[in-house]
């Protein structure tokens, strides 16, 4: 999750980015709107689609923490990858087509960063030919304003007809009016726990949400698999249709230009860095020997690939792409 500990840098970023955007539309009137993200693919007997909710500007200078890099490392790692300081994060969403079932990981992040950052998940589920009523189960990687952000809008359930299942740690971290209450000594926005009252708490009073504790079967071929780090209730999705498999992995990366090579760093939104550090550490080699597929939430769309073992570190190497009719 992009946390709100730093919503006053992203929101200088941005007014640089959109100034920036802005000049550069108004001088190019060959630039046209970003259609919606969709990407397709099938997994053994089952249809997934990668969609998209948008991106999300990051000055990792002040994203990473309890780190030696220098900027000017920092600058040299993007560098070598073509980037540039800030980087433009993904936010990923992904739909799981089972044929009975229409299971949505993740909801992006609403209307939660405003107007102009994230908060296009729905147009890409149009585009990908589904509608909100369609989706029968949620399955949130953990409760943070981009994952959970898009269950409401507008004060209105979003996926009125889907059950939202989510670690049950997370739901009594994020919920409990006693952490709100002590953010300043959780160095923790307070404004986080806010916003997960508005869009998590909503399902709980209508009956709509689900917690489980260890690893849990959610539904044929779903196995939720706990990785507390990042936050309390963090979780992967084991997926497996026809032989093969994936896990949709949440935030167990966030920058693969820094993280692949360094998975010791952690980012300011870990509730607790140095688990997330060891749960990364764990599950990239873990992933890495098996072979699975992998579905990432803020790697670049449509951020499913595979992890390969490099020195130092890992590489990231992207799913091929393949038009499917």
């Amino acid at each position: 999750m992009f946390f709100r500990t730093t919503l006053a840098v992203i929101t200088t970023v941005v007014i640089i980015t959109t100034s920036c955007i802005s000049t550069w539309m108004a001088a190019d009137k060959t630039v046209k709107a970003q259609v919606p993200g969709v990407y397709s693919f099938r997994l053994g007997e089952i249809t997934i689609t990668a969609l998209s909710d948008g991106t999300v500007p990051q000055d990792l200078n002040k994203v990473l923490t309890n780190t030696n890099l220098k900027s000017t490392e920092i600058e040299s790692l993007l560098q070598r990858d073509f980037l540039t300081n800030p980087v433009e994060a993904s936010i990923n969403a992904f739909l799981i087509d089972t044929g009975d079932k229409q299971v949505l990981v993740d909801t992006g992040v609403g209307q939660l960063f405003g107007p102009k950052l994230g908060g296009k998940l729905q147009a890409s589920l149009k585009a990908s030919g589904y509608t909100p009523g369609e989706i029968d189960t949620i399955l949130l990687t953990h409760i943070h304003a981009d994952h959970s952000g898009g269950l409401i809008e507008n004060g209105q359930l979003m996926f009125p007809t889907a059950t939202v299942y989510v670690g049950k740690p997370d739901v009594d971290f994020w919920l409990d009016p006693a952490n709100a209450a002590n953010a300043e000594r959780l160095r923790i926005d307070r404004k986080n726990f806010d916003d997960a009252v508005k869009t998590v708490k909503p399902y709980i009073d209508a009956g709509k949400l689900k917690t489980f504790s260890g690893q849990t079967t959610i539904l044929p071929g779903i196995t939720a698999l706990p990785t507390p780090g990042h936050t309390p209730g963090h979780s992967f999705y084991l997926v497996e249709s026809g032989g093969e498999s994936i896990e949709f992995c949440g935030d167990i990366i966030h920058f693969a230009s820094i993280q692949f090579p360094n998975p010791k760093i952690p980012v300011i939104y870990d509730v607790n860095p140095n688990a997330a550090v060891e749960q990364r550490e764990k599950q990239f080699a873990r992933v890495e020997k098996s072979r699975h597929l992998i579905a990432t939430a803020h790697l670049p769309f449509p951020g499913v690939g595979h992890i390969r073992a490099d020195k130092p570190g890992y590489t990231w190497v992207p799913i091929d792409y393949r038009w499917r009719d």
